[in-house]
């Protein structure tokens, strides 16, 4: 959003608004965008809590509005970004949001545990496991895993510490948890919904030019276009769209793996672009004895926001 306000402000005439730099942004918001926009809505409609939007603000549908952050996360990085910091790494147990309550005692208990791990639980555990036949005390397919051959031919279940379980927690999910559970401390449900509901109407034409390179033309301030090769979500053809349609605009391009996130991770490539434009397009400014260092405006730490943390 932050890159579609560049260029709606550029609206307002170069004598108000000299040069922009839309980093990592779009014309008009793409049908993938508005895909996933529309998927992360869902996520908040189909928490109990949710109520049509009028829910209490001491009980409003974090769990939805989690989901919702999971989901845009995904968007944020790329899969070999994923793959690369997470892999299939185990996380400290202490870690989890969503621990358990108590460990499972019977292998039913514990089909019940793998099944609902990261699921924030309404119960302790259940009174007996579900099933269509309510006088099944042990679904079969719990049965047919926990079940060994004694000597003697008969069969018994084996004591869950005897078993050797498939890994079901991994690295990536502590880490989509974590931010979701972080995330609803700081945001609101219907703010998010409103929030995606204005990225998915953005377009700079709308109410002003038959099309966007009818608008894209009319900008006439000196423009810097970054885009990230990496980003899924803003890709950097729409950046080079971008580019193509400014009279006066140029396009740089930000080499990382790390995806849209890159435009908060890649602060040395953002900078040495940002300063070098500054110093052709506002040289008055930049030739300013307070802002000669580019130590002003290199980066104090690795991170904005929660979605680029590297913490697991």
């Amino acid at each position: 959003m932050g890159g579609m306000n560049v260029l709606e402000w550029a609206f307002f005439g170069s004598e108000y608004v000299r040069s922009i730099v839309p980093l990592a942004t779009s014309a008009r918001h793409s049908a993938w965008c508005i895909s996933w926009g529309e998927a992360q809505r869902q996520s908040i409609y189909a928490d109990p809590k949710y109520l049509d939007g009028y829910y209490s603000p001491d009980d409003p549908p974090l769990s939805g509005l989690a989901a919702a952050r999971m989901s845009a996360l995904l968007t944020y990085r790329s899969r070999n970004s994923f793959e690369t910091r997470f892999g299939r790494k185990v996380p400290d147990p202490a870690r989890n949001p969503y621990p358990e309550r108590a460990p499972p005692q019977t292998p039913s208990e514990e089909h019940w545990v793998i099944h609902n791990d990261g699921h924030r639980l309404r119960s302790d555990r259940p009174s007996a496991p579900r099933s269509r036949n309510a006088s099944q005390t042990t679904p079969p397919e719990s049965l047919s895993s926990s079940l060994v051959i004694e000597t003697n031919g008969t069969s018994s279940l084996s004591p869950i510490s005897a078993k050797k379980a498939a890994q079901h927690y991994f690295s990536a999910q502590s880490y989509l948890r974590y931010q979701g559970t972080k995330f609803v401390k700081r945001f609101d449900p219907n703010c998010y919904i409103t929030i995606t509901r204005k990225l998915d109407t953005h377009d700079i034409a709308r109410s002003r030019f038959p099309s966007i390179q009818d608008a894209l033309e009319s900008l006439l301030q000196p423009a810097l276009v970054l885009g990230i090769e990496s980003d899924g979500l803003f890709t950097f053809a729409e950046q080079q769209e971008i580019a193509e349609g400014l009279p006066n605009g140029r396009l740089e391009k930000i080499t990382s793996p790390e995806g849209h996130d890159g435009f908060l991770l890649e602060f040395d490539q953002v900078n040495r672009h940002i300063l070098g434009f500054m110093r052709i397009v506002l040289p008055e400014i930049m030739d300013a004895e307070q802002t000669t260092s580019e130590g002003e405006l290199r980066a104090v730490k690795s991170s904005m926001f929660g979605e680029a943390e590297v913490e697991v």
